[in-house]
């Protein structure tokens, strides 16, 4: 079987693979932190399939099958088997609130925002409904919200003299969960970002594997 020329293979999967051999060689200390940054940047910002390739030519390990079960479970989505309560109410008025951590996410969020500051992380959310409907009316406060990547955020609320910013994806897999944002914005603004690019996760991963590759860190 003829194998296929580099230059005709998907381009992001030959990226995904010099940078999963740039982490593991990084994690057991061929190379040092500087080298894998710099690596892991041109690695991302190349269209070049040579030039990509060429970036991890001079590493003599190979990632195994334990390091791709370890990064598979590091970048999925977190979803549970056991069902959270069906909503949860959040109230702000006049202060701050935050939600944040490993939480489990209901199928309904109901939040109200006036004159106040709120932040909804879901960065370590659990999630065990595919559709998460999250009403939220906000009044003349500030109401940010963190998606992790991979996860499909729609906006269909009314804004009026306020403003809505949606940097998180809308259309990711058909297995990703969604949130639906609903609701009204009244002189108030929402933020939807993602807290942690695909370039830090990376070398968070890596920094966690070399950490335990190493006794000293």
């Amino acid at each position: 079987m003829t194998s296929v020329t580099l230059e005709d293979r998907p381009i992001e999967q030959v990226r995904e693979e010099v940078i999963d051999k740039l982490i593991y060689n990084y994690s057991r200390g061929v190379i040092s932190a500087e080298a894998f940054e710099r690596r892991l940047d041109d690695a991302m910002a190349s269209d070049d399939h040579q030039k990509i390739v060429d970036l991890a030519a001079d590493l003599p390990m190979q990632a195994d099958s334990s390091f791709k079960q370890q990064k598979d479970e590091s970048f999925s989505i977190n979803y549970t088997k056991s069902p959270s309560s069906e909503s949860l109410k959040l109230k702000t008025i006049l202060s701050k609130n935050e939600r944040s951590g490993r939480w489990q996410v209901p199928q309904e969020i109901n939040s109200t925002n006036i004159l106040g500051s709120d932040v909804l992380d879901f960065t370590d959310a659990e999630f065990s409904y595919q559709h998460v409907t999250l009403n939220l009316d906000c009044i003349l406060g500030e109401s940010v919200i963190y998606v992790p990547e991979g996860v499909n955020v729609v906006c269909e609320a009314f804004c009026f003299m306020g403003s809505i910013e949606n940097k998180a994806p809308s259309i990711s897999t058909r297995q990703s969960p969604t949130i639906v944002i609903k609701g009204n914005m009244w002189l108030g603004s929402v933020k939807v970002q993602i807290r942690r690019t695909i370039k830090e996760k990376f070398v968070s991963f890596a920094n966690e594997l070399k950490a335990m590759f190493d006794p000293k860190l």
